[in-house]
């Protein structure tokens, strides 16, 4: 009975704290969408600036060659007054100081102008570091989340094999978070990045467009075009990455080829896909898992291997799929990587491995390259 009662307290606690981590997950969120449309607020204006800026001088160029020539104008008056009519001395003088004074006055502009570029520079230099030192926590406050909601939320059967599975659990809540940071980056830095920018580029064509200079107008249109075509392709790209729809419309092997050419194009390095058999009725699940494995192997090459060639293979036989990823790579020392727990790579090929109750067998040695089986049943 008193174990209940403090499980049950436990749990309160639990849920008061994820609370209140969401709550201020979701604060430091807002304060940095806040400094992302004040930066991109900013950035219109330092664009605006620069090109008032580069005006101004072009203005004070203008006025100090003119001053010089003024100058000139009045030294030789000065020279040969005798010459010259008392209007033309006094006009002399007086177009070199109306000149020198617009010349002060414009260097004076210029200086105020580069005084407030630097320091919106500045501003701008500190609100992107708040941005990233906001999403870093953001991303902290996810895997804490994860762990409290994952393992913490069960607290009753967590306790009896806590010991056994709490590094597994964390690796995998870390692991999914990073694949988390890593879409959100992607769509951060691609999509998100680029809309910012149509919208920045869009509010400079609208006042382009109130100038009448509609030339220009239509260049900046024809630059937007093609930046929301780019936009375009980096969604498409993001999403096939989160979930192939290929899978379902075309099947595992026409989804493989079409991952594998793109991977080719993106590594530079040569991937050779080999199918044996004939591919029967997969369900949906079991596709998206085969092809993950495919996908976190490619990963891994790219990431660590620098292989020149990949080879894949394909072997439906019966009711089970054999699956080999080969590369030439630098391999690694298998003993040693398992000994400190593995790659979360390893790590997460050897789960999703073990939730379509299949065999993983890792190959590999330095120098010698790297080869991964699996055996996978397709009737579970």
């Amino acid at each position: 009975m008193n174990k209940a009662i403090d499980i049950s307290v436990l749990d309160g606690v639990i849920k008061r704290t994820i609370e209140t981590v969401e709550t201020s997950k979701s604060q430091i969120f807002d304060i940095a969408e806040s400094a992302r449309q004040q930066g991109n607020s900013m950035k219109l204006e330092l664009h605006e600036l620069r090109q008032e800026i580069t005006k101004v001088i072009q203005k004070v160029d203008a006025l100090e060659l003119a001053y010089r020539k003024s100058r000139n104008r009045l030294v030789l008056v000065s020279r040969n007054f005798h010459m010259y009519t008392e209007e033309d001395i006094r006009v002399a003088y007086e177009d070199a100081s109306r000149i020198q004074v617009d010349l002060s006055i414009f260097r004076e502009r210029e200086n105020n102008l580069k005084r407030r570029r630097d320091d919106l520079e500045r501003q701008l230099r500190t609100l992107e570091e708040t941005i990233v030192r906001a999403e870093k926590l953001v991303s902290q406050m996810g895997v804490v989340l994860g762990y409290l909601t994952g393992d913490l939320s069960k607290i009753g059967e967590a306790l009896e094999s806590a010991k056994q599975h709490q590094l597994m659990g964390l690796k995998v809540i870390q692991a999914q978070e990073e694949e988390r940071k890593r879409v959100a980056r992607e769509i951060h830095d691609g999509p998100a990045q680029s809309m910012a920018n149509v919208v920045l580029r869009s509010e400079i064509v609208e006042k382009m467009l109130k100038n009448e200079r509609v030339l220009e107008a239509q260049m900046e249109l024809h630059e937007l075009k093609e930046m929301v075509r780019m936009s375009l392709a980096d969604v498409r790209r993001i999403i096939f990455d989160l979930r192939p729809m290929a899978l379902d419309d075309l099947g595992l092997v026409p989804t493989l080829q079409k991952y594998i050419r793109t991977c080719e194009e993106r590594m530079e390095t040569s991937i050779d896909l080999v199918v044996f058999g004939v591919e029967p009725t997969l369900r949906s699940s079991v596709k998206a898992a085969i092809f993950r494995l495919v996908q976190e192997c490619l990963n891994n090459v790219e990431k660590h291997a620098k292989a020149k060639s990949v080879q894949v293979k394909l072997e439906f036989v019966q009711d089970s799929l054999s699956l080999v990823v080969k590369d030439d790579g630098i391999g690694f020392d298998l003993d040693e990587r398992m000994g400190t727990g593995g790659s979360f790579g390893l790590l997460g090929m050897k789960e999703r491995t073990q939730l379509l109750e299949g065999q993983i067998e890792v190959q590999s040695a330095p120098g010698d390259g790297t080869k991964v089986l699996f055996q996978i049943p397709l009737k579970i």
